[in-house]
């Protein structure tokens, strides 16, 4: 996919820093929306279904952190991807960004050439899939990789993306045991950087939604999914 078919929404209260980014992006061909909070950055997401949107925190109306898990309730947006954009020292949890939906989080100041980077990075990760192995069958529940959506008991169940492509990562290993740092290679990707603690929130998150005991903490290594 060439970047001028990938469509960005920037989501900033100041138009300074609006103005800087949109700046470097429409440089490299991407096609840039902007808004100022995250009402109106819900109601452009929803019209334009664009690949990245990237989140302040602090805004006035709705902040980065609603206007984000909002979005993750939206089906046709699963397979949108999420940065916040966070200023140092902000009073800001990555947990609670990773648990609001967010695949990964960027620090401002920051200079052109990283930011571009690091949006480079996010969007290598956003690969589409193959018709042909779109559905997955598995004792008890069934995954919808088109649609990112769980259906389990004729009931669907809309995950995060990270936590829909955690859980099939792991479903694609049964039976193995599967370590961190596999995980946050293959799931995130080495370009990413994120907290100890990510992988245990996003299992912990859907065993919840879902009412799953498949998923095995091996102490110490990392998980496995059980098929039996």
């Amino acid at each position: 996919m060439e970047n001028n078919d990938i469509t960005i929404l920037l989501v900033d209260d100041e138009p300074d820093i609006l103005e800087f980014l949109r700046y470097n992006l429409e440089k490299e061909g991407y096609r840039v929306l902007t808004a100022k909070n995250g009402q109106k950055a819900l109601r452009l997401a929803v019209q334009y279904k664009p690949k990245l949107v990237i989140l302040d925190v602090m805004m006035p109306v709705m902040d980065g952190m609603e206007a984000c898990a909002e979005i993750r309730k939206i089906p046709d947006l699963a397979g949108t991807m999420i940065a916040f954009l966070t200023a140092r020292g902000e009073d800001y949890s990555q947990i609670a960004g990773f648990e609001a939906g967010a695949d990964d989080y960027i620090t401002k100041p920051i200079k052109p050439k990283l930011f571009v980077s690091r949006i480079q990075a996010l969007l290598r990760r956003h690969k589409e899939l193959p018709e042909e192995s779109n559905i997955i069958k598995l004792k008890g529940f069934t995954i919808d990789k088109e649609r990112y959506v769980v259906v389990k008991d004729e009931q669907e169940f809309n995950l995060a993306r990270k936590e829909f492509e955690l859980l099939q990562f792991l479903v694609s290993r049964p039976d193995k045991v599967v370590t961190r740092d596999e995980i946050f290679a293959n799931v995130w990707g080495e370009d990413v950087i994120v907290g100890d603690r990510t992988i245990d929130v996003h299992i912990r998150r859907i065993r919840e939604k879902l009412g799953i005991e498949s998923i095995r903490t091996i102490k110490g290594v990392g998980y496995k999914f059980d098929e039996g």
